[in-house]
């Protein structure tokens, strides 16, 4: 019974933590941070499952590791220098929405009953440029990743760490009122009630993946610091590993479905006083498609996409 008991107070600390709070609330306002951060977190496990691969080239396992720390490092240092004023403008707008949108817009958008901000329609319409940034920076990220690597490969092993100041320019009104001439488009309007109740965040969260992973490829296959004994295996291993996790993602994120509409319920109804409770449900809702994605792609994954990568590579090379 003590047992039981322990357990419940345990679990219900996962509704009413303050860090599990803030996390949603970052999902929320800022989900390609949240994403970043989420990714940090989660590389760090990656190179273990990596480098724990049986009967897979040293090299080959080190090379993957490197790409996986290079990869998640760049992309947390590139949102967090853009995806920080483009939520910050996005902010302007949620709280001056008279300021920056139609009053059709306005109409257009918001439900009856319901804030503003709690809208699906605007809801979906904001969350496509603060989730969207991820997908305009993945080219970028994957070519900085392919031209970084070799250096992350030479020091691997004496893991130096370098502390970088990030410095922001002052935001405008300029970032918002582009944001809201867009969202005051008419094509856009229409595209928003078409599609805010689909799985946008898992749509964007894959679409980025796959740009990031097409681009690397690319730019690993022309590189001329990569040696090129080495290119097809990573090569390989990249897009072994993001075929697999967006299919198992989509798989995944379809099962736990009902799972997570009652968690969302439980949710509510224990923080049904708390001020920033819409914020944190759509919170939960951006950072599903992040967690389960990085739990696939950065834990389970490596371990087959490395040992998958090195036979493919090695049948590449049979002769007949």
């Amino acid at each position: 019974m003590k047992v039981n008991e322990n357990r419940d107070i345990s679990f219900k600390s996962i509704y009413t933590n303050r860090a599990v709070k803030k996390g949603l609330e970052l999902a929320s306002s800022n989900g390609a941070l949240f994403g970043a951060t989420a990714t940090v977190a989660f590389s760090a496990l990656r190179p273990l499952s990596i480098m724990c691969t049986p009967k897979t080239d040293k090299e080959n396992r080190k090379i993957a590791a490197a790409k996986s720390v290079t990869s998640s490092l760049i992309n947390f240092g590139l949102m967090l220098a853009f995806s920080v004023p483009l939520a910050t403008s996005i902010k302007k707008i949620d709280n001056n929405p008279q300021k920056y949108l139609k009053s059709e817009t306005i109409k257009s958008l918001k439900e009856k009953g319901k804030e503003l901000t709690d809208s699906k329609g605007y809801i979906f319409g904001t969350q496509l440029f603060k989730l969207g940034i991820a997908s305009l920076v993945a080219i970028p990220k994957a070519i900085m990743t392919a031209s970084g690597l070799p250096y992350i490969v030479s020091a691997f092993s004496s893991k130096k760490e370098e502390n970088k100041n990030i410095s922001f320019h002052g935001l405008t009104d300029r970032t918002a009122k582009e944001i809201g001439n867009t969202l005051n488009n008419k094509k856009m309007i229409k595209f928003t009630d078409k599609f805010k109740d689909s799985n946008f965040p898992m749509h964007i969260t894959a679409l980025t993946d796959t740009i990031a992973t097409l681009a690397f490829i690319q730019q690993a296959n022309s590189s001329k610091r990569i040696e090129e004994n080495r290119k097809k295996a990573l090569i390989y291993n990249a897009g072994i590993s993001t075929a697999l996790s967006i299919a198992g993602g989509y798989t995944i994120d379809k099962l736990l479905d009902k799972p997570t509409e009652k968690f969302i319920e439980k949710y509510k109804n224990i923080n049904k006083t708390d001020k920033n409770l819409s914020k944190q449900i759509q919170g939960i809702k951006i950072a599903k498609p992040f967690l389960i994605l990085g739990t696939i792609y950065y834990i389970l994954i490596p371990f087959i996409s490395t040992f998958l990568a090195e036979k493919a590579d090695s049948h590449r090379g049979l002769k007949y």
